[in-house]
């Protein structure tokens, strides 16, 4: 199995003591307080090694969110919002926008960018998986897995948490509805990108692996679609990933496609299918040229067109294009239509879809009298605009110190993957 995967960087925030100020001398109110910061400290320290146990990021995510729902929401079950939505300021960095923070004295504001975090760690989890010399089954479900869970939090901060936020969303931030549905679909394609590549392995149909390949290009297609009323300086790299990653799966449906109508003795077709097949493999091939040399967040370790997963398509399309050509000059002299043929539009197996996320409920250490004993603040209709002013004079974050996971262009076998 082989993949090769852009990976914007991290979200950097503030550590957070939630010294809450109208706390009143309550031990349990207290508890909750130092539970609060030992638990967001705990997820935040994981993130930055996508090696780590997806099993254990998962639970630390639950644990803080359940002590951030008293923060969210009444806990006493029934939705209504809290009194303690807006007691805490919190800093968090975008992964497009660079290191200088948005502030916002918002719970819902914290929950969506944990959630957006915790997704990017996901990718990245997936991504550091997939860099194994030997995968097995297991590992292949993980990704799979990782990917889609990526998607569904996505998703949940897009419906649950975008329309709950006062303040408007940062042009090209991770709040933006762009970048959200982009990044959504960009997990929902890469997950299918295992399915394609297993779909491959097994010998399946070559029907089966053209739809999948089609269903999969349409996905990145849809992603950077998102991004392109977006400035090209905060999402061009992200952008020409996207596209190269669309004309290489177009390429691969028109092969499959090519290889089924020879079977059915439709070599006129066939061939015209097969040249479509490398007409959207050279664009990809050019776009991974100049992806190689567009700044942006995501690091750069290498071209994907130099990697044998790359080269093995171009051998596929290239040797049956040769095949067929052969064939119809000796036996069948069939006309090459100017049109390529039409893909399956929808596949029957292997299609992806975000794993839905639901948030926690709230932590059994918010009592009735922990809950009464912290009292609301007074927010001003001002606080909005010093909290931008209060950004930009603390000024930038240090970035993530992430651990780099990836490998070398040299390394071409066929089970190898690069991180991006």
């Amino acid at each position: 199995m082989a993949m090769w995967f852009h990976r914007n960087v991290l979200k950097a925030t503030t550590l957070m003591n939630f010294d809450f100020k109208y706390i009143q001398h309550d031990v349990d109110a207290t508890k909750v307080a130092c539970e609060l910061k030992a638990a967001r400290f705990t997820l935040l320290n994981m993130l930055p090694d996508p090696r780590g146990s997806g099993v254990a990021v998962e639970q630390a995510l639950t644990t803080y969110l359940s002590l951030l729902q008293g923060l969210l929401e009444v806990p006493d079950g029934s939705g209504a919002p809290s009194k303690l939505r807006h007691a805490m300021i919190f800093r968090w960095t975008h992964s497009l926008l660079g290191t200088l923070p948005q502030i916002q004295q918002d719970a819902v504001f914290e929950a969506s960018n944990i959630l957006i975090n915790a997704a990017i760690w996901l990718m990245k989890h997936a991504s550091s998986l997939c860099i194994k010399d030997e995968m097995n089954m297991d590992d292949a479900k993980e990704v799979h897995t990782a990917l889609r869970r990526a998607g569904g939090l996505f998703e949940a901060v897009e419906k649950k948490f975008l329309p709950m936020l006062r303040e408007k969303a940062k042009e090209g931030g991770d709040l933006d509805p762009r970048v959200l549905r982009a990044y959504k679909d960009q997990c929902t394609a890469e997950a299918q990108e295992v399915s394609v590549a297993r779909a491959v392995e097994l010998n399946h149909s070559p029907t089966l692996i053209s739809a999948l390949a089609n269903e999969t290009a349409k996905l990145f297609h849809e992603a950077d679609t998102a991004l392109g009323s977006l400035e090209d300086k905060v999402v061009g790299q992200w952008r020409k990933y996207l596209q190269l990653k669309h004309h290489f799966y177009m390429a691969y449906a028109f092969t499959y496609c090519g290889e089924n109508l020879l079977a059915l003795d439709k070599c006129g077709e066939a061939i015209r299918g097969l040249q479509e097949a490398q007409t959207h493999y050279e664009k990809a091939a050019a776009l991974c040229k100049v992806y190689s040399t567009t700044k942006g967040p995501a690091p750069r370790t290498g071209r994907p067109d130099y990697f044998s997963f790359f080269k093995k398509l171009a051998l596929r399309f290239k040797l049956t294009l040769e095949k067929c050509e052969r064939e119809n000059g000796f036996i069948y002299h069939q006309k090459v239509p100017a049109d390529p043929p039409q893909l399956e539009m929808k596949a029957t197996y292997g299609l992806a879809s975000p794993v839905e996320f639901l948030m926690p409920g709230p932590s059994p250490m918010w009592t009735p009298v922990a809950y009464a004993a912290i009292d609301g603040p007074k927010i001003s209709p001002s606080d909005t605009a010093k909290l931008d002013h209060a950004a930009k004079v603390e000024g930038d974050l240090k970035p993530v110190n992430e651990v780099k996971v990836g490998v070398t262009p040299e390394a071409k076998d066929d089970k190898s993957c690069v991180l991006q």
